[in-house]
């Protein structure tokens, strides 16, 4: 028992109320047996149909977005981070970092990294790879811009849910066009460690309001459960996806990493929401709904 409780303390949840709730919520608010089977070989075959494909459904697949040497050395530059061996970069961790004593300790409390572009050219190589502008740039139909760079960190035993959201949700994304992202995968990101799940054609709803439960959100009897798709993603492989749809990741009950990159791209001409557009369209402040 007192070896489970030292584990628990480093990565994993601290009462068993805690793990009860994220197994819960992993069995109810998500699904596991509608796998996205569509996937393009490479960017080279990304064609006008896949770009009509992408607007209606809301995203798509590409499974040798990376190669292996990219993502060895993404995974480097990740953990150059972690390890302060690369500054610069800003890093969230679950806990305060002063309670953060070893490498270990430091890498399974760290949510994210992000802010890398002007200090971590290994990952901003990835961002503005050619072939990952040049897709973007011909998925809006004008020059694509960079808007956030991120790594997110799904520790094993313990790495918690992103529950259902649309990104462009989050201000900083909040434009007056669709933002795309792009998410990386570094690790295998599987079906049990918190692979990314999406509602297909959900972007077409519009900006949902969201609210802050567990996290900024979307309610959680909103989420249609029914026509969630999982999409495991082998190192490298990307799911590029509308900032409108609907997505989350449940938790990592595995023992197994899933480290990725996300990058969020806009087109050029995009500008900025003003606040009271953005509080009108991704909150309930201006129509009163309740979760």
């Amino acid at each position: 028992m007192e070896e489970r409780k030292s584990k628990r303390t480093l990565h994993s949840y601290d009462t068993d109320e805690e793990e009860n709730l994220a197994r819960t919520i992993a069995n109810t608010l998500y699904r596991y047996d509608q796998i996205e089977n569509e996937r393009i070989p490479s960017w080279a075959e990304l064609t006008d149909k896949h770009v009509r494909l992408f607007w209606e459904r809301g995203y798509l697949v590409v499974e040798n977005a990376l190669t292996d040497s990219e993502v060895q050395t993404s995974l480097e530059a990740i953990m150059d981070i972690l390890f302060r061996r690369s500054l610069g970069s800003r890093i969230q961790f679950v806990k305060p970092e002063n309670e953060l004593h070893t490498d270990e300790e430091r890498e399974f409390a760290a949510r994210k990294i992000h802010g890398f572009m002007d200090h971590e050219s290994r990952l901003r190589d990835i961002a503005l790879h050619p072939d990952v502008v040049n897709a973007m740039s011909k998925l809006f139909g004008e020059q694509a811009k960079v808007v956030q760079d991120q790594g997110i960190l799904k520790p094993p035993s313990g790495g918690s849910e992103k529950p259902w959201h649309q990104d462009m949700a989050y201000g900083n994304l909040a434009y007056d066009k669709s933002v795309i992202g792009a998410w990386f995968a570094l690790d295998p990101a599987e079906l049990d460690n918190g692979c990314m799940h999406v509602i297909p054609y959900s972007h077409r709803e519009g900006a949902v309001p969201h609210y802050a439960e567990r996290d900024w959100q979307l309610c959680d009897r909103s989420v249609a459960v029914a026509k969630d798709v999982a999409v495991p993603l082998k190192p490298g492989g990307v799911l590029i996806f509308s900032g409108l749809l609907h997505h989350g990741t449940p938790p990592n009950f595995s023992s197994k990493r899933r480290r990725s990159v996300q990058v969020h791209y806009a087109p050029e001409s995009a500008v900025k929401l003003k606040p009271r557009e953005y509080k009108k369209m991704f909150t309930n402040e201006m129509t009163g709904a309740e979760c």
